[in-house]
């Protein structure tokens, strides 16, 4: 199967091939997890090569990528929560703290999930609006701005141990914009995090441990979508290239990441993210990108 549309659904990434879709696994790899936009990258960059576009449904699924990278990495943070969450209910200690980080992690999930339902027919269906480089671009530009008020008004003192769930709710609040491309998942929300005034790598590490159901959801959700529209063997074979180079790549991002953000702060990726959007903007604007 190579068509781009199948019954609605964006499968581009089948015509692109094992060798052109593990070039983008490695990218959306490295730019799911960076507050840079993968989406904008997705768009860009088979644009500028001269690629096809690989489709909502390409994206959507790497979330699987970036599941096993954040779990991997995070791996005692996630044990902690789940495990200590188990056993403070057994004990019902429910002022335990992995207990409340627990009850955090599926508030702050709510939001994206109400949303991502009522939009999922206009965020995933073939030639999207939404997708259009004009609003990435212009997506882009509106997050850079956000974190560099991040940056620049924070108090960046907050550990996450004193997370509250408002802080939570509000993070997952800040996860919808997400589903608009060019935001970023972990753009929106790290930026949320450090404006609530948490440390850098401390909010990094909240917006990964938040993130954590939305990310699964959203990838189990795709192969589901991927799955109904029966795509054959050969499309599970590249998307599944996909997602190993992807979740590879993923892992050395979150490590990235931190260190930039335990030695430096955001404003490298509030500069890359600023030029992209005007680059996206006026490569639209002169006709050298569509």
């Amino acid at each position: 199967m190579t068509d781009v549309c199948t019954q609605g659904l964006d499968t581009g990434f089948v015509g692109l091939g094992y060798a052109k879709v593990a070039f983008l696994g490695i990218v959306q790899g490295i730019t799911e997890l960076l507050p840079i936009s993968s989406t904008a990258h997705m768009r860009i960059v088979p644009a500028v090569l001269g690629w096809q576009d690989p489709g909502s449904a390409f994206s959507a699924a790497m979330q699987l990528a970036a599941l096993a990278a954040v779990i991997s990495y995070f791996w005692s943070d996630v044990r902690d929560v789940l495990f200590g969450s188990l056993s403070a209910i057994s004990r019902r200690d429910f002022g335990d703290r992995n207990f409340r980080l627990a009850i955090s992690i599926v508030l702050a999930t709510v939001p994206i999930v109400i949303a991502g339902l009522a939009l999922s027919g206009l965020l995933n269906t073939c030639n999207s609006p939404l997708r259009g480089l004009a609003v990435i671009g212009w997506a882009c530009i509106a997050m850079a701005i956000l974190l560099a008020l991040a940056e620049i008004f924070a108090s960046h003192k907050l550990m996450l141990r004193q997370a509250s769930i408002l802080d939570a709710l509000l993070v997952g609040v800040a996860q919808v914009g997400a589903l608009i491309p060019g935001v970023s998942r972990s753009g929106s929300t790290l930026t949320a995090a450090m404006g609530l005034g948490f440390a850098r790598p401390e909010a990094a590490r909240l917006s990964f441990l938040l993130g954590l159901p939305a990310i699964a959801l959203a990838g189990l959700k795709e192969l589901y979508e991927l799955h109904k529209v029966h795509l054959d063997a050969h499309g599970w074979s590249i998307l599944g290239v996909g997602l190993i180079v992807a979740s590879i790549s993923a892992f050395f991002a979150i490590w990235g990441l931190m260190r930039v953000l335990e030695r430096f702060s955001a404003w490298p990726f509030v500069i890359y993210r600023g030029l992209l959007g005007v680059v996206l903007l006026i490569g639209v604007a002169a006709g050298w990108l569509t």
